[in-house]
């Protein structure tokens, strides 16, 4: 396994009990499917677009190591109780998804980022390719001429 937990879907019997203080490690439940199916692609783009302005550098326009840090601790409320997210475990983050190496995630390379970490979307990725495929072929064509 990598640096980042594993994400899997829990039934509600074991979400039940890890809020009651068993199990013993955090599970988290991959959400991500059932956004997408409910928000259709381009909601759920629109999503971690939204998400991706949460948390990256307004003045660098993209996701760094600090800005993460920063957002964990304000917006996602990941900081306090000695929570806090280090240093190590931003950058190892933001190295994870950052294809150009430029030290950040971009727009894209964090949409990117949180589709592949979901196991539920990347099951049906193929079918969400297509119909992204789909919709952008639709918007291409000229409009029919008047009747």
């Amino acid at each position: 396994m990598n640096h980042h937990q594993q994400i899997r879907s829990t039934t509600a019997a074991e979400q039940q009990e890890a809020s009651a203080g068993g199990g013993g490690g955090e599970e988290y439940e991959d959400l991500m499917p059932v956004m997408a199916g409910r928000l259709g692609a381009e909601g759920l783009l629109s999503e971690l677009r939204a998400g991706f302005r949460l948390l990256a550098d307004p003045a660098r326009g993209a996701i760094t190591a600090e800005s993460l840090r920063r957002s964990a601790a304000s917006v996602l409320g990941l900081g306090g109780g000695g929570g806090e997210m280090t240093v190590e475990e931003a950058a190892a983050m933001v190295r994870e998804g950052d294809q150009d190496g430029d030290g950040a995630l971009s727009e894209a390379e964090f949409c990117v980022l949180m589709v592949r970490l979901s196991p539920g979307i990347m099951g049906d990725a193929e079918g969400w390719l297509e119909e992204a495929i789909a919709d952008e072929l639709l918007r291409s064509l000229p409009p029919p001429p008047p009747a």
